[in-house]
């Protein structure tokens, strides 16, 4: 292979000029002020724009910000709100901070996985849904609480969790 054939320089990791820059993601990059352009928020941005971090935004960031692929990858496995895949219909972060264990989400995660048939955190279960482990949603005092697609759901039980499922299938994001 010749040199920068894979997208990048094979001795540095640093992106190439050559590369395009007619992407969404350098186009979402430009969007961004000055004083947000660090590896961070610049991911933070696209998966806000796209829905995750493509291997190709990889290198459209490092290239953006002139920084090692490495580094971008380092930050982007750092942090595990941002993803690499993209996101399936549903997704579904249930709180497992202290306030809301106290509140008693450890059994309605037993009921969850029975109902759902998933583990917690493992991937998807019933077709595109997929249930993680949120620490903390900032909804102490309405314990135990699930963030569905972004929404916020306090005082949850089964029931709560499976309306706001089937809420989010049939509203869109």
């Amino acid at each position: 292979m010749a040199y920068g054939e894979l997208g990048g320089d094979a001795l540095t990791g640093k992106a190439t000029s050559g590369q395009s820059a007619a992407t969404a993601e350098a186009a979402l990059l430009e969007s961004l002020p000055p004083e947000e352009r660090l590896i961070l928020p610049c991911l933070q941005h696209i998966q806000r724009g796209l829905g995750y971090i493509s291997d190709s935004a990889v290198n459209v960031v490092a290239e953006f910000l002139n920084v090692s692929r490495a580094e971008v990858i380092g930050v982007l496995t750092y942090y595990h709100d941002l993803r690499r895949t993209p996101p399936p219909a549903v997704v579904v972060g249930v709180c497992v901070a202290e306030a809301c264990q106290a509140a008693g989400v450890r059994s309605l995660i037993e009921q969850i996985e029975h109902d759902f048939g998933v583990t917690l955190g493992a991937g998807t279960g019933l077709g595109a849904i997929e249930f993680a482990k949120a620490y903390c949603l900032g909804n102490c005092a309405l314990g135990p609480a699930v963030m569905v697609n972004g929404r916020l759901v306090g005082r949850c039980d089964i029931g709560r969790v499976r309306a706001a499922v089937v809420n989010a299938q049939v509203v869109p994001r």
